[in-house]
């Protein structure tokens, strides 16, 4: 059946048109009665003649619209369509998962398919203008180009995995689905949905309960077989007693310690793909550290030498960067011997090239973190450097690994848990900075943590 539009409430009635439409007819109608009323004898055929003029003039009105008015069906529709096609283009752009339209070219010809439209999302994600780019420039995963492949030519529907590439490593799910073309072209509708928070929390999952299984294994033993001695033979020696406490408090303190840390560790990863937005000192944050490792480096008769400049400012997190370079101090503070130096420095307004520049001559040297390179960006480096006994090459590419100790630390002689490097990289990454190590045997070591600094005060580079 037929749409039937119900009236506007403020549009005009069809009445109202009668005198837009009937002004002519209305005036003939009203000079024939005034001269059916001077002429009683032909007075019947002028009102006669009157009916009928009255009768056609209505029902001429009735029949044509208005003076420059369209017809009710014509605008309402003509608006609706344009507004539609802008609503639709802003609901586009406005989603927040990247959504590309792909045309197909020749089914033999991988090189044919071209971006035909990307939202904002998919331009920020790869890279793309708006339209017209190669895929393959965009795109390269072996995956996802064989779901369009499918949706293009054999209008299947498929769903697959995509990581991006990158420093900072997201996990997508990918769906294809083909489009129809009123021109006949192919066409495919190709969505990423971001799951990166879901595979992060199951590897933290696992990760954690590994972890934790293999390295609490260790105290849980001693602590076991220490209060079965003292349930025995122990029970009534009260100097075997005192000792055998103590190193039950050092194993609990320790667990504590690797609990802390992992749980830690397992935070800062989840959520290392989402960049701070908060600003921070470098400055200030180093001069913080400082003051609370003074009781540390005290007791060790360790001096700690600040130089940090002002005007370090960074985009970050101040409690993960403080994090940063503390567990960088303590480790070089526990490395130092009595009397030694530990020396903390700060640069800013350096390019990538002096960023990453040696600052040890003669030792060896090593990135643990490399950032992605952008133009113009300038950074501030936080330099922690101590005079211990240094590392040997082979030991520098396994640094940040989780519970990987240099030989000495595992007889105990130094404490820690084996996460404080780990924790420090994944800090940097999340901050969108680099880590390198400079180290050499008998000379100690260098940790160079450097950041892209804030837009707003960007000083200029310090001389070299």
């Amino acid at each position: 059946m037929p749409f039937d539009e119900s009236p506007s409430p403020v549009a005009p009635l069809a009445s109202s048109r009668l005198w837009t439409a009937g002004t002519t007819g209305g005036v003939a109608v009203v000079v024939m009665l005034v001269i059916a009323a001077a002429r009683p004898d032909i007075s019947a055929w002028l009102i006669g003649g009157a009916c009928i003029v009255a009768i056609v003039s209505w029902l001429g009105a009735r029949s044509q619209p208005v003076a420059g008015q369209a017809s009710s069906a014509d605008v309402p529709a003509t608006s609706r369509h344009g507004d539609d096609g802008r609503l639709l283009d802003s609901v586009f752009e406005a989603l927040d998962d990247p959504v590309l339209i792909i045309s197909g070219g020749e089914a033999d010809d991988i090189a044919g398919r071209r971006i035909v439209l990307a939202n904002r999302a998919a331009r920020e994600l790869l890279r793309v203008p708006r339209e017209g780019m190669l895929l393959v420039s965009a795109m390269r995963d072996p995956n996802v180009l064989e779901a369009i492949d499918e949706a293009l030519f054999g209008g299947i529907s498929r769903t697959t995995d995509y990581a991006a590439g990158g420093s900072r490593a997201r996990h997508w799910k990918a769906w294809v689905r083909p489009l129809p073309s009123p021109e006949g072209a192919a066409l495919a509708l190709l969505g990423l949905r971001d799951e990166t928070d879901v595979r992060r929390m199951e590897l933290m999952r696992v990760d954690f309960l590994a972890n934790a299984s293999h390295e609490l294994r260790t105290p849980l033993a001693s602590l076991s077989g220490f209060i079965e001695t003292l349930k025995g033979h122990a029970r009534d020696d009260p100097a075997a007693r005192d000792r055998f406490l103590d190193i039950m408090a050092a194993q609990a303190e320790r667990m504590s310690r690797l609990v802390a840390d992992l749980l830690s560790l397992s935070r800062i990863e989840l959520n290392e793909h989402i960049p701070p937005s908060g600003r921070v000192d470098l400055g200030r944050a180093a001069a913080d550290v400082v003051d609370a490792l003074s009781v540390l480096s005290q007791d060790k008769g360790v001096s700690i030498h600040l130089a940090a400049p002002e005007g370090g400012r960074i985009t970050g997190d101040r409690d993960e960067i403080v994090q940063v370079i503390q567990n960088l101090a303590d480790n070089a503070i526990k490395y130092s011997t009595t009397g030694a130096i530990v020396e903390i420095g700060l640069d800013i307004g350096l390019d990538a090239d002096r960023a990453t520049a040696p600052r040890m001559p003669g030792a060896t040297r090593l990135s643990l973190l490399t950032p992605d390179r952008e133009i113009g960006v300038r950074y501030a480096a936080v330099t922690v450097r101590d005079h211990g006994p240094g590392m040997a090459r082979e030991h520098l590419p396994r640094l940040t690994e989780r519970f990987y100790r240099v030989e000495g630390q595992k007889s105990g002689e130094r404490a820690g848990t084996g996460l404080g490097l780990a924790i420090v990289k994944h800090i940097i990454n999340r901050h969108r900075g680099g880590l390198i190590v400079e180290s050499s045997p008998g000379e100690g070591a260098l940790f160079t943590a450097y950041f892209p600094m804030t837009d707003d005060r960007t000083p200029s580079p310090m001389p070299a």
